[in-house]
């Protein structure tokens, strides 16, 4: 494409010479006219496959890394979702992934320009020493606008997409306790923060279109005043040759159009890198954001057992834990054993611990000190799949995903056959079935996300 891109000034090189010398025909100039019309045909026959494979590009790049992100956010433990926030995290795997990939679309699409700048320049070096220098007084000139403008940008980038983190999570707050907010007539307080999260994101994004939206009219400017300049001096270099060598004047006329049209391309050139560095601060700061989640280490890690010396039996010996962000223990020295068959409760104050004890067995943290053994083996040392298999584990507060009924009860995997008996057994086992039969379309009854609708 770049080819027959830069072929056109040569072109109108050719018809300003048999333009202008007498005795050309015009069938001259339609040949050359034609082939001229050739090569823009082609170049745009071009672009469109560019376009074509850049949008391929991008999207499938995209892709595996929103698959990525989603595998390793899968294999968080409850620490590594206290380090990020589910703000973070969903802000990251949407947000930061389309910003790559709007500068990986956009990237490709202008890779053709220092391709064409360099070529350009080659062009037309030889043409003119005096109108070389005065290009590339301008090319620096802009080079060092843009520098400066991202060096000053870039620290505020990287201050918006946090504060888009808490605007995710103001909003999740809101919606999620929606009900204690009108409870408690809370909306005014509610309003309230979430201006404020809101006022200071728009003045920083404010800032930083501002400042990027000087770069376009000065390349603008640029771009003309170059084109002015180039002919101003191209018309006193024109007439340092004698009046009577007309046709120097006239090669030395066609030198300077292409030397102009090339020049032109070169600051257009800097106008599609411009494009791009609109966008290079935001993707750099995404860029870093998703690799710190893709880097992240991850604490909890699989054990290689499967089998097991008992049954039914889950024991404590001399345990203690505390929180990665806490000073203190939670637990401390604690020991029991349950066998099969047995029922053992923990009664205390909230903040006592009880549902930390319980996330030690279902090995959503490791113990500080000591061990937990599930039938006779630290569930450390079990794959995760043998370990789950070997616990029922109910929370504290029902998890229930966006489906129907039928793809809740079936969630996960189960040795129990994927149909409608087996859900229906469930159901019954779980007290659920009046309140299952009374929704409209039963087992397909619709459920909201978090079982909102329910």
């Amino acid at each position: 494409q770049i080819y027959f891109d830069l072929r056109l000034p040569d072109y109108m090189s050719d018809l300003t010479v048999q333009i202008k010398t007498p005795g050309s025909t015009v069938s001259d100039v339609l040949h050359t006219g034609l082939e001229m019309l050739a090569c823009t045909l082609i170049s745009a026959v071009m672009a469109i496959l560019c376009g074509y494979l850049n949008a391929q590009v991008a999207a499938g790049f995209s892709y595996h890394i929103r698959e990525s992100v989603f595998q390793k956010v899968a294999d968080f433990g409850q620490k590594e979702m206290l380090e990020f926030s589910v703000p973070s995290l969903i802000n990251r795997t949407t947000n930061d992934i389309t910003q790559i990939q709007m500068f990986v679309a956009m990237g490709m699409q202008t890779m053709k320009a220092p391709v064409m700048a360099v070529w350009a320049v080659i062009k037309i070096v030889n043409k003119s020493w005096t109108l070389s220098v005065i290009t590339a007084g301008f090319v620096v000139a802009l080079l060092a606008l843009m520098l400066i403008v991202v060096l000053v940008i870039l620290p505020r980038v990287k201050r918006v997409q946090k504060l888009t983190d808490n605007i995710n999570r103001v909003c999740g707050e809101n919606l999620t306790g929606i009900s204690a907010v009108h409870a408690y007539n809370a909306e005014e307080y509610q309003e309230d923060k979430f201006e404020k999260a809101n006022d200071v994101l728009m003045r920083t994004q404010l800032f930083n279109q501002r400042a990027m939206a000087l770069l376009m009219p000065a390349v603008g400017l640029a771009m003309n005043a170059l084109s002015l300049t180039i002919y101003w001096v191209g018309a006193a270099i024109v007439n340092r040759v004698p009046a009577v060598d007309l046709a120097g004047r006239i090669s030395t006329f066609g030198d300077i159009v292409v030397f102009g049209t090339y020049a032109t391309y070169i600051i257009m050139s800097l106008m599609m890198l411009v494009m791009i560095l609109v966008l290079l601060p935001m993707a750099q700061v995404s860029a870093v954001r998703i690799n710190e989640v893709l880097d992240a280490p991850i604490s909890l890690h699989e054990g290689k057992m499967t089998e097991a010396p008992e049954q039914g039996t889950v024991e404590f010996r001399d345990v203690s834990f505390r929180y990665p962000s806490s000073s203190g223990d939670v637990l401390e020295h604690v020991s029991f054993r349950a066998n099969k068959g047995e029922t053992i409760a923990f009664i205390g104050a909230t903040g006592s611990g009880k549902t930390t004890l319980v996330s030690l067995a279902a090995r959503f943290y490791d113990a500080t000190e000591g061990q937990v053994l599930i039938d006779g083996q630290d569930v450390r040392s079990y794959s995760f799949d043998a370990l789950y298999d070997r616990i029922g584990y109910v929370t504290q507060r029902a998890i229930v995903f966006a489906g129907d009924v039928r793809s809740n009860v079936l969630f996960g995997e189960s040795g129990a056959p994927q149909d409608d008996e087996s859900v229906q057994r469930a159901l019954s086992l779980a007290q659920a079935t009046e309140f299952v039969d009374k929704l409209p379309g039963k087992l397909d009854a619709p459920i909201a996300q978090a079982g909102a609708n329910v």
